[in-house]
């Protein structure tokens, strides 16, 4: 493949600014990719001094959208210059453009995200419209109209009180602060590319829109762990008003909506997603299915080291926060302890994602007596000898799409303990490990004593998930997808592509090499 297409890769508090799953598979993507060059769209909560990572020749831009900065994301947005560039101010709003204009569309937008029979081609003029109209309006002088407040909470109370529903100050307010957040980027120009690459279907796809409608570029959207279950998970287990959790709740299932009716190519990393992006209103003749690979090579067996030589361990790579569900893990922890009184748990990751998480995670520990048992261990210079320190691996996520966690511990031949979540199922079985029911702590702790008691068992099963991973999960099947996915997309080639994506293009080669 000797064209070069520029794609904008668009993230949200990932890559390449964060650790995580998603941003290893961007940091793959971008760096092994060869029909590819990327725009790095980077929405994030602030502003980021510096990567995480060391960007490839590949990556030629890096746009920083952050949208919950006490300054403008519009004032901040770094188009490769050494400081902040500060976008042209835009026409002056006047009261008659917003009554006769926007006000009219922005009664749509809410009623819609209220609406039991909302249509995502209704949403996408909408969006549109509103596009159109900050194309040569000020957002924020907008946005943060009188009247525009007025219609909001006015048009709110009347819609929910056909429920019975109210709403306080603080409700509008908030709701109100969260529309204003999440639309910041129809008003954000976006540098011209070939194709829009979503790395979440939820309110990422704004700067794929912008594209689409300025340029008709298409977009390929690749679902990870899905966005409106992991949502739904999360607003309703907040502390959120009913108020609060309705309106977040109706706005996502809108964006997601969206997104699959917008999207030209849909690239889940399992199987398990489709059935969520099809209950949302995907077409599945564009639905497909690229696995996540690992480098095989790297991520390969190795001794223990001396000092945990003669612990029975078990590691972990994952961010403490609510999805990763360490709670369970450290519950687990307590049961096996139970049998195996020195069990060391080894858990790599970000301890500072949500420190109100971590507290909880350590107050749990000091209450069930695992401190010399278990330890949030921080970030690991050298992922690819992470796994090889403990003698099994564990997740315990209650989300997932399909976790590098768990292939990348298959690879370098430690069995694994999971959750049945997401992909997992689709990369785990019993031949490499135990797959459990996410949250139970006691199924969980049983099986990783079962394991550390076993070594016939673990070392048959480690040599099983190195063998799985060989011949399903390499970074070359991962990386030859994307780039066929790619050239599909551009070269609107009608062809019937079985899942996972890359069979048929491994078929074509076989035909050519005979």
């Amino acid at each position: 493949m000797e064209k070069k297409y520029d794609v904008l890769l668009i993230l949200e508090g990932t890559y390449p600014f964060n650790g995580g799953g998603v941003s290893t598979w961007s940091h793959m993507l971008c760096n092994d990719v060869n029909n590819a060059n990327f725009s790095l769209y980077s929405i994030n909560a602030n502003f980021e001094l510096k990567p995480k990572y060391e960007l490839g020749e590949n990556v030629k831009n890096v746009i920083q959208v952050p949208l919950w900065s006490p300054l403008e994301p519009q004032e901040m947005v770094d188009y490769g210059k050494k400081f902040y560039k500060i976008v042209r101010t835009k026409e002056r709003s006047d009261d008659k453009d917003l009554v006769e204009k926007f006000i009219p569309t922005f009664r749509k937008l809410i009623k819609s995200i209220y609406s039991d029979t909302r249509v995502a081609s209704d949403f996408d003029a909408i969006m549109y419209s509103m596009w159109q109209y900050f194309q040569t309006h000020d957002y924020k002088k907008t946005m943060l109209h009188e009247q525009v407040w007025k219609t909001f909470c006015s048009l709110v109370k009347e819609i929910i009180s056909k429920d019975n529903e109210q709403a306080t100050l603080y409700d509008l307010t908030l709701g109100m602060r969260w529309i204003y957040r999440f639309l910041i980027p129809l008003s954000i120009d976006v540098p011209k590319a070939d194709i829009s690459h979503l790395t979440i279907s939820g309110f990422p796809v704004i700067p794929a829109l912008v594209l689409k409608y300025k340029y008709d570029t298409p977009i390929v959207a690749t679902e990870h762990g899905v966005f409106i279950r992991e949502r739904l998970i999360a607003i309703n287990s907040s502390e959120y008003s009913f108020f609060l959790k309705k309106l977040l709740i109706r706005f996502s299932e809108s964006i997601t909506e969206l997104v699959y009716y917008k999207a030209d190519m849909i690239l889940s990393v399992n199987k398990f997603n489709m059935s969520w992006e099809k209950m949302y209103g995907a077409n599945p003749e564009i639905i497909d299915v690229i696995y996540n690979g690992v480098d095989h090579e790297l991520f390969a067996p190795a001794p223990k080291p001396e000092k945990f030589r003669d612990v029975p361990t078990v590691v972990a790579a994952a961010r403490i926060f609510e999805l990763k569900d360490v709670i369970t893990m450290i519950k687990s922890c307590g049961e096996a302890k139970k049998s195996i009184p020195n069990v060391q748990y080894l858990v790599y990751g970000d301890n500072n994602a949500v420190p109100e998480y971590t507290k909880e995670c350590n107050d749990l520990i000091a209450e069930l007596g695992l401190e010399d048992n278990f330890k949030l261990a921080g970030y690991h210079s050298k992922p690819h000898q992470l796994f090889c320190e403990g003698d099994i691996s564990i997740l315990t996520s209650i989300s997932e799409g399909f976790p590098y966690t768990v292939i990348e511990s298959m690879s370098c031949g430690i069995p694994v303990v999971a959750t049945d979540v997401g992909g997992v199922s689709e990369a785990l079985d019993s031949s490499c490990g135990f797959i459990c029911k996410p949250k139970d702590h006691v199924e969980i702790g049983n099986r990783v004593v079962e394991l550390l008691q076993n070594e016939e068992l673990r070392l048959q099963m480690g040599i099983n998930a190195r063998k799985k991973v060989i011949e399903n999960f390499t970074i070359d099947k991962f990386i030859k997808g994307y780039e066929y996915a790619y050239e599909k997309v551009m070269t609107q080639k009608e062809v019937q592509v079985p899942h996972p994506i890359f069979i048929q293009m491994e078929a074509q080669e076989a035909q050519e090499a005979s």
